[in-house]
């Protein structure tokens, strides 16, 4: 028979997949291998159970009743051992079978003074007992000491310097690094990668998309070490270091692996988390060792990933100054970025997302000269994003980046990546030769709202809850002018939400406090849909209450939007009271925040009764729609309200209000 060309090549054979794989060797089983030996080695009688014996038993016991079998006697050990017929053993209970099984002897030891002594008192014996007299008795050299000697003190040592062997290697891999080299006396020298010339980093400028102001610093700090005479020849000195600061996913890697890509200097990338190390003292002493190589090899640049975990700020500690080897590693490296010594030519490159624990120390000028604030991506930054990413995917034609870019404000470039690679996999899980706009929409809804869950068991009163508490979000939202307007409102399950609602913000660089008051509305429009429909609450508004909550509270507190309060804010940007036991505030004022809180949400939650009463008619219609179809769209809803006026119209009528 022929093969099938449809054959899976990743299928296996059944017989195949019927042989059982063996183990991958692990260097821990040595570990227990010896143990085991060790354990065995107190608890096993190889001897067989051998039993001192002095000479009165050994002859009115043992001999004159005839129970030896033969007697050896061990000339250079001085030792004779006797051997017991087996039919007599049960007449000496104190004899044991070995571990082994077997009980064949000897059983007893006799210490021998001297081998003529106890030969003369043999032959005497022979005569007194005649049964005595046919007894095998030999007399022999032992030439097994060295063998014993091999193994009762050379093989447990040799069993413990294995041990040690293994430990310290391992112990030296782990903190001997890279450039260690292996030995556990490299424990303090500098873990970080180098790259130069010769290195393969396919990561330019080009590759990073967006971010055309930081890529501008870093761009700068390049040509500095490229071409030093167009700056120095004005005056100016090469920075110290440069920040980069902002969200997870914007890229701050990325632009230093850029930096690696186009500088023609050696890059030195280390992780923060690199220095800090169980022994003390090695986290400043990679820091001394790593200067020194930079030193050697300058001009070039040293790259510290995730700086904040060797730069909190000393004192802050929430362990109350229990990480000393940390703050220790900190003030080496203060010293070494601009202590008494010069690093001409050394520049230092550092990222973090959270800048706001650095030590200020490590922040000031002379230091880290320049802070780059590497942000979110706007819609211009995250169509170009879009386009590094698309351009290796298979798309179909109505893949727009523009629209796209759209419908992913507030990603990173990790997240837009993210989206992209998504799409692919629903794409391919449908069998699709290209992948589709759909497929995109899917992937955010994916990221944002989890994955579908249309097996979860609800029941038909749950699911009619669910439609109404939705659809009472997608009315007031759309209903309100500074609302975001809706994208699209779903009753099927995703993640632990039961229904959810996704919204386009507009990018905005402030936001009012009208539109901070539309925007609680609209999420308590969801618990309001509720108790106008059925006259009771659920517990599905839970997280709505916790948002508006919070934003409630910042209103009062940060921002300054309370008439009893003022324009006070005891929000503390410098994190310096971030583990303070203390309020910023009296108790008075906590007792006048909570109330305007709630005179704030209640007002919120009326006023979207209020909306939902006055279209009434068109809520429930869209209620029943989202009921039928479980998925609706703006395009629904501007078929029920109609079309909702855009900002640039909303600006105009609050002109036309004003003039009149």
């Amino acid at each position: 028979m022929t093969e099938p060309k449809n054959k899976n090549p990743f299928q296996k054979d059944n017989q195949s997949n019927n042989k059982i794989k063996p183990p991958k060797f692990n260097s821990y089983w040595i570990f227990g291998i010896v143990a085991v030996i060790l354990i065995s080695t107190q608890l096993v009688d190889f001897g067989g159970g051998i039993e001192q014996v002095g000479w009165f038993r050994l002859k009115n016991q043992m001999i004159k009743e005839g129970h030896v079998e033969k007697i050896k006697v061990v000339k250079n050990n001085q030792k004779a051992f006797i051997y017991i017929k087996e039919q007599s053993l049960s007449n000496f209970p104190e004899l044991k079978k070995n571990s082994f099984g077997s009980n064949n002897g000897p059983h007893f030891e006799y210490e021998v003074a001297t081998v003529e002594n106890f030969e003369n008192k043999i032959n005497a014996l022979r005569t007194e007992y005649p049964d005595f007299e046919n007894t095998e008795v030999r007399y022999v050299n032992d030439n097994k000491a060295l063998e014993r000697f091999l193994f009762n003190w050379l093989l447990p040592i040799g069993f413990i310097l294995l041990i040690w062997y293994f430990v310290f290697r391992r112990m030296s891999k782990g903190a001997g690094g890279g450039a260690g080299g292996g030995n556990i006396f490299n424990v303090g020298k500098s873990r970080a990668k180098v790259f130069d010339k010769e290195s393969n980093i396919n990561v330019n400028f080009k590759d990073v998309a967006g971010l055309a102001e930081a890529k501008q610093e870093v761009e700068e700090i390049v040509q500095f070490l490229k071409h030093p005479d167009n700056y120095t020849k004005l005056g100016g000195k090469i920075p110290k270091g440069a920040l980069l600061v902002g969200p997870p996913g914007t890229g701050k890697t990325l632009l230093a692996k850029a930096v690696a890509g186009e500088a023609n200097v050696p890059f030195f990338s280390m992780s923060g988390s690199d220095f800090v190390e169980m022994f003390v003292g090695v986290g400043a002493s990679r820091v001394r060792d790593l200067f020194k190589q930079a030193k050697e090899k300058s001009p070039c640049i040293v790259f510290i990933d995730e700086i904040d975990a060797i730069g909190r700020a000393r004192g802050k500690n929430p362990n109350m100054g229990s990480n000393d080897e940390r703050e220790n590693t900190l003030n080496q490296l203060l010293t070494e970025m601009d202590g008494f010594e010069t690093n001409s030519g050394v520049i230092i490159l550092a990222a973090t997302n959270r800048a706001d624990i650095l030590d200020r120390a490590l922040m000031r000028a002379g230091r880290f000269d320049r802070q780059i604030h590497v942000d979110l991506p706007d819609l211009n930054e995250r169509k170009e994003i879009f386009d590094v990413h698309l351009a290796p995917l298979k798309k179909a034609d109505d893949v727009q980046r523009d629209f796209l870019a759209k419908q992913t404000p507030g990603f990173s470039g990790a997240d837009i990546a993210n989206v992209c690679n998504e799409a692919a996999l629903i794409a391919a899980r449908h069998k699709k030769e290209e992948i589709e706009k759909q497929d995109f929409l899917d992937a955010v809804d994916r990221i944002i709202g989890g994955l579908e869950k249309k097996n979860k068991i609800i029941s038909t009163q749950e699911k009619k809850t669910i439609a109404y508490h939705e659809a009472g979000h997608a009315t007031v939202s759309w209903l309100l002018e500074n609302a975001h307007p809706l994208v699209k409102v779903t009753i099927v399950p995703r993640g632990k939400a039961l229904g959810a609602a996704w919204y386009l913000p507009e990018e905005r660089s402030i936001t009012t406090k009208e539109q901070m008051l539309d925007e609680m509305c609209a999420t308590l429009g969801g618990r309001a849909a509720e108790q106008l429909e059925f006259g009771k609450i659920s517990t599905g508004a839970q997280n709505d209450l916790e948002k508006v909550t919070k934003q409630a509270i910042a209103m009062v507190s940060i921002f300054g939007m309370s008439e009893k309060i003022g324009h006070l804010s005891y929000y503390d940007s410098s994190g310096q009271s971030d583990y303070g036991f203390s309020k910023p505030y009296s108790e008075k004022t906590a007792e006048v925040i909570d109330q305007e809180v709630k005179e704030i949400v209640e007002e919120s939650y009326k006023k979207a009764i209020k909306v939902l009463e006055d279209n009434r008619e068109g809520f429930t219609k869209l209620s029943q729609k989202l009921l039928e179809k479980e998925v609706i769209f703006s395009e629904d809803l501007e078929e029920i309200f109609g079309k909702r006026k855009s900002l640039n119209e909303q600006a105009e009528q609050l002109d036309e209000n004003k003039e009149d």
